[in-house]
C-alpha cells in the first residue's frame, strides 16, 4: 500500500511543477528590457580557405508583447561600428566598403508580432516577426527563437542568415579570396522581464505581410 501511495505522490509532485514549468504569460502585455552588456551577435561569414568570425555590441533593446494577440512592438539596436574579426585590415575592408558604417552606424530591428506562446517560467520555441534596418534598407524578417525564462530573466537565442549581397551591400570577394554572399548570424539576449502594462500594443497591418520569412 505504502509504495502505491509513495507512486502516486510523486506523479502528483511531478506533475504540478511540469504544470508550473509551463505556465505562460497572461493578464496583459509584456514588457522585456534587455541588459546589452549581457547580449552578444556573432556571425561567420564562409570563405574558400576559411571562415571567418566576428561579433558587434548591442546598443539597446527592449520590447513589449501581448500573450493572447501576438501584437508586439520595441527595438532592439546593434552598433554597426562595432563589428570586428580579429584582423585590422580586414576589419577596415569590411567598414568601409562593405558595412558602410560611418553612413550606417546602426542595424535596428523593429518587432511587430511573436508567434508562440512564451511560457512565465521554463522553455519556449517562438517566431519573431519583424523588419530589420540594416545598410539604410528595411528587410522582412521571420526568426525562430528560444526563450528560456526563470525568475524573471529571460534569456533568448536565435540563429539567422543574413543575404547582405542581395540586399545591397558589397561583396568582398577578389581574385584571390572568394566568400560567401550570405553571412550566419547567432545572438544571445538577455533580459529582465517588465511590470504588466496595461496601455495597448500598436495592431499589426496584415497588409505589412510581414509572414514572409528570410
Amino acid at each position: 500500500m505504502f509504495p502505491r501511495f509513495l507512486a502516486l505522490l510523486l506523479l502528483f509532485v511531478c506533475g504540478r511543477s511540469i504544470a508550473v514549468e509551463n505556465q505562460t504569460f497572461s493578464g496583459g502585455p509584456v514588457e522585456i528590457e534587455f541588459n546589452p552588456p549581457r547580449c552578444t551577435v556573432q556571425f561567420t561569414l564562409g570563405a574558400l580557405l576559411h571562415a571567418v568570425h566576428g561579433s558587434f555590441r548591442v546598443k539597446s533593446g527592449r520590447v513589449r508583447f501581448d500573450p493572447d494577440s501576438g501584437q508586439a512592438s520595441g527595438q532592439i539596436a546593434v552598433d554597426v561600428r562595432s563589428g570586428e574579426t580579429g584582423d585590422a585590415g580586414r576589419d577596415r575592408q569590411m567598414h568601409e566598403s562593405v558595412l558602410e558604417s560611418d553612413r550606417f552606424p546602426d542595424a535596428i530591428f523593429s518587432l511587430a508580432q511573436v508567434k508562440g506562446r512564451v511560457a512565465s517560467n521554463g522553455g519556449s520555441e517562438i517566431e519573431l516577426r519583424g523588419l530589420l534596418r540594416i545598410h539604410g534598407a528595411e528587410h522582412q524578417m521571420t526568426i525562430p527563437v528560444r526563450v528560456k525564462t526563470q525568475n524573471g530573466l529571460v534569456t533568448t537565442t536565435a540563429k539567422f542568415t543574413v543575404p547582405y549581397a542581395a540586399w545591397g551591400m558589397k561583396d568582398p570577394s577578389n581574385l584571390l579570396l572568394r566568400v560567401d554572399k550570405t553571412v550566419e548570424v547567432e545572438v544571445m539576449f538577455t533580459g529582465r522581464v517588465g511590470a504588466h502594462s496595461n496601455a495597448s500594443i500598436p495592431r499589426v497591418d496584415e497588409s505589412d505581410n510581414l509572414s514572409s520569412p528570410l
